[in-house]
């Protein structure tokens, strides 16, 4: 693994300006980059300066009321406790991750040019990813909760439900503060030289040694906040779908909702998933960056789903509302009601 590697940006070098041409100050930090490098083309293109912005606008306009909707009222139409909680959990990761995008709307709208400092620059660039991670964790939570509704529902009935679900959001919440730490240690904002753009987080350079401890930090998180939420819900889903499958009762409107939930879930997440390790793996084995600009749209896929989740929350609430009797696997009738 080459030190320096950085996850989830360009590279860059740095600008060291000699001592008989001070046109840099050095305390302001440069970087430079070929003009035929894939940083060229994705600054100063469509798709980062009016695609992603837009995708950005139109999920703030859905996400941000919706989900300000699912704070105030959602305590007032589900009975159980533990649902609200995790709902509620869930609200407030996505209001927090649409209000980040407000400053970076700017920052692509303009040139992809970062004219509010070093600190906001960090500060936004945390409150984005570990957003993305906890709400991937969240709607992972959900599920698993549904999965021992449906599928195991003597042990769910003995569980202190709402005592474990204040313990998984303040775990969730442990997870994001742990994702954002690297993000406000390292510096991001650099001057491109050519460019005559200052970027947020996009261009890295590779050389220095502060940055390389992000790579397999970044690499953890990947896991917690990708891989592993995805294959939790997975397993729910399929299990959950093949135990109401093996009922006496037709329980297809209930596996069309959660159907859908999954499908939602899989397009928004998935594709960022994949590319982020792709973009590593590119990355760590010939220094190729060109990924990340398709890595960057992929993420806009995360934001409409935080735009999503308080329609899927009410859909899901309004389902799980009804109680359910289904068949256990050995054949006894049993009645559980189903908050999940």
């Amino acid at each position: 693994m080459p030190p320096g590697v950085i996850p989830k940006t360009f590279k860059g070098r740095p600008y060291k300006p000699n001592q008989t041409n001070q046109l840099y100050p050095s305390t302001n930090p440069w970087l430079y980059v070929n003009e035929d490098d894939p940083v060229t083309d994705y600054t100063t293109g469509v798709l980062s300066t009016r695609v992603i912005p837009s995708s950005y606008i139109l999920a703030m306009l859905v996400g941000i009321p919706s989900n300000v909707y699912i704070l105030t009222f959602l305590r007032l139409k589900t009975k159980s406790f533990s649902t609200v909680v995790l709902y509620l959990n869930l609200a407030l990761s996505d209001l927090l991750l649409l209000l980040s995008l407000a400053v970076r709307v700017h920052y692509h709208f303009n040139g992809n040019n970062w004219i509010f400092g070093e600190i906001s620059c960090r500060f936004i660039t945390a409150l984005f990813y570990g957003n993305v991670y906890s709400s991937a964790q969240t709607i992972a939570c959900i599920s698993l909760k549904r999965y021992l509704a449906v599928v195991r529902p003597f042990l769910y009935r003995r569980l202190a439900k709402t005592t474990l679900a204040v313990w998984t959001c303040l775990v969730v919440w442990f997870l994001f503060s742990a994702a954002i730490v690297p993000e406000l240690l390292v510096r991001q904002t650099y001057h491109i030289t050519q460019l005559g753009v200052t970027t947020c987080h996009d261009v890295l350079p590779l050389e220095e040694n502060s940055h390389s401890a992000l790579v397999p930090y970044r690499l953890m998180m990947v896991c917690m906040g990708f891989i592993v939420p995805f294959l939790i819900c997975i397993y729910a889903h399929v299990a959950v779908v093949y135990h109401l499958g093996q009922s006496r009762c037709d329980w297809k409107p209930f596996i069309r909702v959660s159907t859908l939930v999954f499908i939602i879930f899989a397009v928004c997440f998935l594709p960022s998933g994949i590319l982020h390790i792709a973009h590593y793996i590119r990355l760590f084995s010939g220094g190729d960056d060109r990924l990340y600009g398709y890595y960057r749209v992929a993420v806009c896929l995360c934001c409409f789903h935080s735009c999503l989740d308080p329609f899927l929350c009410m859909l899901i609430s309004k389902m799980a509302a009804s109680e359910l009797q289904f068949i256990s696997l050995r054949g006894i009738p049993q009645r559980s009601t189903v908050t999940a």
